[in-house]
Order: C-alpha cells, then structure tokens, then sequence
C-alpha cells in the first residue's frame, strides 16, 4: 500500500507546479487516492476480526469522499499501479479492473466492469467512457467524451462515440500545471507632453 501511495503522491506532486511539497496532501483528489489504498489494502489483509472492522471504517471513508468531497468512486478490488493521477476527481467511477502504473484520470470518466485491464501510462480525457469487454495498452490516450468497446492497441490515439478512429502515437507527454510568465522589460517611457506656448 505504502509504495503505490508513496508512487502516487509523487506523481500528483510533479504534475501540479502551483502546489508543490506538502500542499499536495489538501487536495481533494489526493483524499480520493489515499482512500482507495486503504480499502485495497483492507480487502487484502487476512486477520479476521481487524480486518471486519477496518472495512467498516473503509466503507465509511469511502462513502464520504463519493457524497461529501468529490463524487469519486474507486472499487477496493480494482487492482491500479503506482502513479495514478486523479486530474479533476468529480464524478470518476473505476470500477474493479488490473490497472497499470502512470495512468490519469479526468473528470467524469467510467472504466465499466467489463474491462479486462488497462495497461501503462494511459490517458482518460474528461467524459469518456470504457464499458466495453476490451483490453486497453500501453501509451493509450482515450480523447474527451469517446465510448470505448473495442480493444485498444499499444501507443494508440482513439476518439469518436462509439471509439473507431485510432491514430498512431499514444499518451501525450506530462502538461504540468503552470504559471503565467511575467513580461520581462523595462516599462516604457511616458510620451513627452506636448508644448502648449508657442513663442514668438
């Protein structure tokens, strides 16, 4: 559990320039993150009685971040590797699939039981849908509002509803959140007034 978290918060902290270091640990998608590890990791554990009440405080923490926070819900059983970004986390619904390491997440994105896995480094953009009985690669990014059904090939572009057009090349590169660069240069100088006398 600790190494995917530790993987995970590492790559939330180099994916937003604004909130570096420990600023990372007041988001709200981080909240999301640090709620399904602990449920994963309860369904994982083999101790009788600690483990029926852990899942009682996991159930618990699980319904508050989908009502209260951000409307984010990550089955315990999905089995997602380390790095996984949750970009803007409202309305995300994963449920239990083999997810790869290096994968975003948007808003509004469904990954349907009927997924197979997921591989590395894929890209979910905002509204897209996977509900299909499909099998996802590696470097994969899915572009916004596309309905995925068919498997998807390695280092591939899909788009369309229901997803049809692939386009070779996969995930785009990080886009870390950056600020606005300040114009550099002197300010230039007031223009002279004018002479207002005339002599004669």
């Amino acid at each position: 559990m600790f190494e995917n978290l530790r993987g995970d918060l590492k790559a939330a902290s180099t994916h937003r320039r604004l909130e570096p270091g420990w600023r990372v640990f007041i988001r709200r998608e981080t909240k999301a993150i640090m709620q399904y590890r602990f449920s994963h990791w309860v369904h994982t554990l083999h101790v009788p009685l600690i483990r029926q009440i852990l899942m009682i405080l996991a159930l618990f923490w699980q319904r508050w971040n989908q009502i209260m926070l951000s409307g984010v819900l990550i089955a315990p059983d999905a089995e997602i590797g380390p790095g996984m970004v949750l970009h803007t986390a409202y309305g995300l619904q994963i449920s239990p699939v083999r997810i790869g390491s290096g994968c975003t997440f948007n808003s509004d994105v469904l990954i349907g039981t009927g997924v197979k896995s997921i591989g590395d480094n894929c890209y979910f953009g905002p509204g897209c849908k996977v509900i299909g009985e499909c099998t996802i690669g590696n470097n994969v990014l899915v572009v916004a509002n596309s309905v995925v059904l068919t498997d998807v090939p390695d280092n591939t572009t899909i788009m369309g509803v229901p997803a049809r057009i692939k386009l070779p090349g996969g995930r785009l590169r990080k886009m870390p959140w950056k600020t606005l660069a300040k114009k550099s240069g002197k300010p230039q100088a007031q223009p002279q007034q004018q002479q207002q006398k005339i002599n004669a």
